[in-house]
């Protein structure tokens, strides 16, 4: 038994034990489908859970949970006819556990508290929305994404391999993991916000897959959308953001520390750039726009496998540039596989770095010239995508992006 009494743990446990039990009161029903347990009940559940622990520890805590389960069997056993499901009885659970934790974490035993309160006051609308709002596409993908974030990147060595010792596959399946979170987020935006926000949101959700590739969508829909010329520009324009975000991101599942050199210039280029896109939208006198752009699935799984594949051969490239060139060889490599893909010069770049074959004041140079030859890339598709109107609105955004980065660059 311990010496003194926690009051501060005892305070805790009633404390979720009512948060929990006044929900369960509001919905325990009354006469014959009345349940078993309310207000009252789980408040002396969580002092009940919380004392056998000061006293006995996990044995009379387990003593007591016994004990509490066959009167939980008995109560529903006598209510078996109404239909009373089991959410009650574990919650009730729930409490006398989270009442034995108030005594060694009581902020985590709040936490859990507060959180299963919420999945008990909100459990309709969870119910609506795994039923009607998801698809089975969307519960495929997300399947996927636990899998691949909680089983498979935690059993991948985190150790580098290969030739010049670049490759590190708990890097690569780190930056696969994110681009299907960026992808997921992205997909979740658009479906939360709808049209309301018509493109601008759209793009800016679709850019984190591929920004040049969304320019190229808003191009198309000038051709048969021409008075909705200044949105579908904001847009493209807007579409950087993701660029953006998604390279520090980027630098970040690497290497937190890898943003130290990096965050300025990434910070002068998202102001300017989300500045030069609303000018564009709020200069718009043509009214609103049609439907966002129509998002498959919660994200591309066979893009975010290619991008890391791509990530993974221009590491092994830039390492090889290094190792016979310098850094020379680094920057010629970035500028060349920038007009395709920015996101892959960076990642391979941040690898470089985190291996000690570049240092990190040195990666800012070679990651916005990637962006820059990328934003050559985005002015020409702009231009054959769109027309010339399209692109005298979006080159002048990719220019303002540009110098934004090199002068992030020279200030910091």
């Amino acid at each position: 038994m311990n010496d003194t009494l926690d009051i501060a743990g005892a305070a805790a446990a009633l404390g979720i034990g009512m948060l929990i039990g006044l929900e369960r009161e509001r919905r325990k029903g009354r006469r014959d489908s009345r349940a078993c347990a309310g207000l009252r009940t789980f408040a002396i559940t969580a002092l009940l859970g919380y004392g056998a622990m000061q006293v006995g520890g996990g044995l009379l805590v387990g003593i007591v949970a016994t004990g509490l389960a066959l009167l939980v069997s008995v109560a529903y056993w006598r209510h078996q006819s109404h239909d009373p499901g089991v959410t009650s009885e574990v919650a009730l659970f729930s409490v006398l556990i989270l009442g034995a934790l108030c005594s060694i974490a009581p902020e985590l035993a709040i936490a859990m508290g507060v959180v299963i309160a919420g999945l008990l006051t909100y459990r309709q609308k969870l119910h609506h929305f795994a039923i009607s709002q998801l698809s089975e596409a969307e519960i495929r993908d997300g399947l996927i994404l636990l899998i691949a974030a909680l089983v498979v990147l935690p059993l991948v060595p985190d150790r580098f391999i290969g030739p010049y010792a670049a490759i590190n596959l708990r890097t690569i399946c780190t930056l696969t993991v994110l681009l299907m979170v960026i992808g997921a987020v992205g997909h979740i935006a658009v479906r939360i916000l709808g049209s309301r926000y018509g493109y601008a949101i759209s793009a800016i959700a679709s850019g984190f897959a591929s920004s040049t590739v969304t320019i190229a969508t808003m191009g198309q829909r000038v051709i048969s959308e021409p008075a909705n010329v200044k949105i579908l520009s904001a847009a493209a324009v807007l579409s950087n953001l993701a660029t953006i975000t998604q390279i520090g991101l980027i630098l970040v599942a690497v290497d937190p520390a890898l943003l130290q050199s990096m965050w300025t210039p990434l910070l002068c280029g998202f102001i300017n750039t989300a500045l030069y896109g609303a000018c564009l939208l709020f200069h718009n006198t043509t009214g609103g726009c049609s439907a966002p752009i129509k998002v498959e699935g919660a994200f591309n799984l066979k893009l975010a496998l290619i991008v890391t594949l791509t990530m993974t051969g221009i590491t092994l490239l830039s390492s090889a540039m290094l190792s016979h060139f310098g850094q020379v060889g680094v920057m010629l490599t970035a500028t060349f596989t920038g007009f395709a893909d920015p996101h892959s010069s960076t990642a391979s770049i941040a690898s470089l770095a985190k291996a000690g074959l570049l240092p990190f004041s040195a990666i800012a140079t070679p990651t916005v010239i990637a962006i820059s030859s990328n934003s050559i890339s985005k002015c020409l598709v702009a231009w054959v995508s769109g027309g010339r109107r399209f692109a005298a609105y979006v080159i002048p955004g990719q220019i303002l992006l540009t110098l934004s980065l090199w002068g992030g660059v020279w200030v910091h």
